[in-house]
């Protein structure tokens, strides 16, 4: 089945320049690019062939009854739960910069690390945790920060090989930069509204106002993220994943874009896969999300309506 993205009332190809600091995220963005050295996405057949690398860091970021059953050969066990705190009332959120750098260091990783993120496909919400990982590294001032496609599930149907060895390695102090410019906060999204890209990752049913009463910040569009993914937990070809983009949000990869969900954690697959796969500069992850958002009365929020 083929499927056409082509959304016209979403063709906005102009430039935002609302003066919330995009010209400093387009250049951290580039920056990330330039110093990428793997791919963002890896298969298992290519994580088999570079486990040699002195520089490769698995992360298994399963539970612990997971990783205890086996994983990859020389991963370290750092859950999703590790890389996201609840604060303010909003769960999800990235962690204050010494702490993110503390859970850095204790893993053993620095700016010139080859990370890959291996996580379970069991959910939609397991799916994108991967992501969310990579992206907190990423913010954190580590650019070769991947994810392994199809996750561990996939490790065990093309590989087999698994370790019931426990890994861990060396820590280290880091002292990497925090790329805030790749968040965006309430504010600056409400200055965003009609001018920015704003992309709600989450389901048709909640993006519409149809699983529950409240719908989504006006004028965001819908890029689904569970939609990402096929059946067996590997992403969508390349070509179909870049035709959702296009039909929605446009080929301008100068366009500024926001991208939320419920908590933070399906907006970090589309952050990932704009900027990683296919170059768009400047993406921001609104991390409050509609958590932060419906908490106050006056934020707009749009739902769907037959008329």
């Amino acid at each position: 089945m083929t499927m056409n993205w082509t959304a016209s009332a979403t063709r906005r190809d102009f430039l935002c320049n609302i003066g919330f600091g995009v010209a400093a995220l387009a250049i951290a963005n580039t920056a990330v690019a330039q110093s990428r050295e793997i791919p963002p996405l890896v298969s298992p057949d290519w994580l088999s062939k570079n486990l040699a690398d002195p520089k490769l860091v698995i992360i298994d970021i399963r539970s612990a009854e997971q990783y205890r059953k086996g994983h990859i050969p020389g991963a370290i066990h750092v859950p999703t739960s590790t890389w996201a705190v609840s604060r303010n009332g909003l769960s999800l959120e990235l962690p204050a910069e010494d702490v993110l750098r503390e859970i850095i260091g204790k893993s053993g990783i620095d700016e010139t690390s080859h990370v890959v993120i291996a996580g379970g496909i069991d959910t939609d919400f397991s799916r994108a945790d991967a992501t969310r990982v990579a992206w907190t590294c990423i913010v954190a001032g580590i650019p070769n920060a991947s994810v392994l496609d199809g996750g561990h599930n996939r490790w065990l149907r093309e590989i087999r090989t698994v370790s019931a060895e426990s890994s861990e390695r060396a820590p280290r102090k880091y002292t990497g930069r925090i790329n805030d410019q790749m968040l965006a906060n309430r504010k600056q999204v409400l200055a965003a509204i009609g001018r920015a890209a704003i992309v709600d990752a989450r389901i048709p049913e909640e993006y519409f106002g149809a699983a529950a009463k409240f719908g989504h910040i006006k004028s965001a569009v819908n890029l689904p993220t569970p939609w990402v993914f096929l059946e067996n937990g590997v992403y969508r070809k390349e070509e179909e994943l870049r035709a959702m983009v296009s039909g929605v949000i446009g080929v301008n990869k100068s366009r500024d874009v926001i991208v939320y969900c419920g908590v933070g954690g399906y907006a970090s697959t589309w952050w990932f896969l704009l900027t990683q796969l296919f170059g768009y500069r400047k993406v921001r992850v609104y991390d409050g999300s509609m958590e932060e958002w419906l908490k106050d009365p006056s934020s707009p929020v749009s739902t769907f309506s037959w008329h």
